[in-house]
């Protein structure tokens, strides 16, 4: 198992120059390969089988023990062939670089599969112009086998103008499935930019800020207004008395009953001032408080 999956991971990466043939049945691949806005792609390989048998299990782990000794070595190799080819095709300055390579066991509620995953970066994978431009590099077109996938991801800044063919379906990418050939030069994708992220970002710092300022300054305002109006409190005695005697007189004037906060208007006081007053008469039992929704009805007794 440990050289047949070898060979179809090659295989398969190999298509960017030479169309691969099909795998055994029960490997899936999924390739994705994540565009940046310098032209730069991120290429991720994800190798998956399922493990039904022990001797699955035995040549999965034959494999993942030469992975990083022989394996990668291997894979690397064939991506910096691959690159090199398609740097001479497109003349275009292009490096295989970071490589790596990593294994596991995934248990899943339909059985244990073994995850094999590669990955590195390919500069100068896309064509940057006025417009982004992906598939020039793949040169004898691609292939992919029954029930593996590819994925096309690129920078959020961009938008697709063309694409050929049509992809299967549209998620966090361009996704095509298995089984399929590509012609040469093929997926091919025109992006186009749609704006720029810091613009979006400065409108919504400026959105933010200006909700914070306005907050602060209505805080601002009632502290202020509290502070006049306790300002406006702090009056004499005497001053309390002829306030009392404002109100029992209003009152007596609109049928012995008013809301406070009508009494508060007709008398053009601070709503902390005629709360005072009214303690003061409600204290000496000469008016009732009775509750109405959210306001204070003040009756004379």
């Amino acid at each position: 198992m440990a050289l047949k999956m070898q060979g179809l991971i090659i295989c398969f990466i190999l298509c960017i120059s030479i169309v691969s043939a099909a795998p055994e049945n029960g490997y899936k691949i999924t390739y994705t390969i994540d565009v940046k806005e310098d032209g730069t792609a991120t290429w991720n390989v994800e190798y998956r089988t399922l493990l039904s048998t022990k001797e699955d299990f035995n040549s999965f782990n034959n494999y993942t023990r030469q992975l990083q000794s022989a394996n990668l070595d291997d894979f690397k190799a064939l991506m910096q062939k691959s690159v090199s080819e398609a740097a001479a095709a497109t003349s275009r300055g292009m490096i295989a670089r970071d490589f790596t390579a990593d294994a596991a066991v995934q248990s899943t509620p339909s059985g244990a599969y073994g995850v094999v995953h590669y990955s590195f970066q390919w500069t100068n994978f896309a064509k940057i112009n006025s417009n982004m431009n992906i598939g020039d590099v793949f040169i004898g077109g691609l292939y992919l086998s029954k029930d593996d996938t590819l994925i096309i991801q690129y920078p959020q800044t961009y938008m697709v103008e063309q694409v050929t063919p049509q992809p299967d379906q549209i998620r966090e990418g361009l996704i095509w499935y298995g089984l399929r050939s590509f012609g040469a030069g093929e997926p091919r994708l025109v992006l186009v930019k749609t704006g720029m992220p810091w613009m979006q970002s400065l409108v919504a710092a400026f959105v933010i800020f200006a909700v914070l300022g306005a907050f602060i300054y209505l805080r601002k305002t009632r502290k202020e207004k509290e502070n006049t109006e306790e300002i406006k409190e702090s009056i004499s005695e005497t001053e309390i008395i002829d306030l009392e005697e404002r109100i029992i007189k209003l009152l007596k004037e609109n049928g012995n009953a008013l809301y406070q906060s009508e009494i508060g208007r007709k008398l053009n006081l601070p709503k902390s001032t005629v709360s005072s007053a009214l303690n003061g008469l409600y204290n000496k039992n000469i008016i009732q408080k009775i509750k109405k929704g959210r306001e204070n009805l003040i009756r004379l007794i």
